[in-house]
């Protein structure tokens, strides 16, 4: 099936789609391109906080006088370099943490149960990015980025209890 629709699936049934996942077979690819999509995504649902930032309507500690050019640049460079990093680190404990609750994955596994996650949640991440640079921080901002996070922790919860299970 096509990303986007199983995107919409996932919303309804993580179960069943990362069972779809995993029965496709280890593609390590899949799973790289998932991350870096997701990635991008993250990367894009910042840069309107970004332009408020670059024209003074907001300020960031450290950030404060510099152009938007050097801020999406740093977060570009964050964003695809050093959060897939983080990524596949986070993934190895979560498998790790898995493995001792009686978990029976792999590795693939649990990076697929997590790079799906992130890019499944990812709709709601530019929501996020779109209501924290049009509306500025507040209440609206932050339950929707509230709602992006309990909306990744519950997927990727139920997508590594299917990765994990015998």
């Amino acid at each position: 099936m096509a990303v986007t629709t199983d995107i919409v699936r996932t919303w309804q049934g993580p179960r069943a789609v990362m069972r779809d996942l995993l029965a496709q077979g280890k593609r390590e690819d899949r799973a790289v391109a998932f991350l870096l999509t997701a990635c991008l995504l993250l990367f894009i649902a910042r840069l309107p906080l970004l332009v408020r930032v670059s024209e003074g309507v907001e300020t960031l500690p450290g950030q404060q006088g510099a152009e938007f050019t050097q801020l999406a640049a740093y977060a570009f460079f964050g964003a695809l370099m050093v959060l897939p990093l983080l990524l596949y680190g986070l993934a190895a404990v979560s498998h790790i943490v898995a493995r001792a609750a009686g978990g029976q994955g792999s590795w693939y596994s649990a990076r697929l149960a997590l790079f799906w996650s992130l890019l499944a949640s990812a709709p709601l991440a530019l929501l996020y990015g779109l209501a924290r640079g049009m509306l500025g921080p507040g209440a609206p901002a932050t339950f929707t980025g509230a709602l992006w996070l309990a909306g990744f922790a519950l997927i990727w919860t139920l997508s590594l209890s299917e990765a994990e299970r015998p």
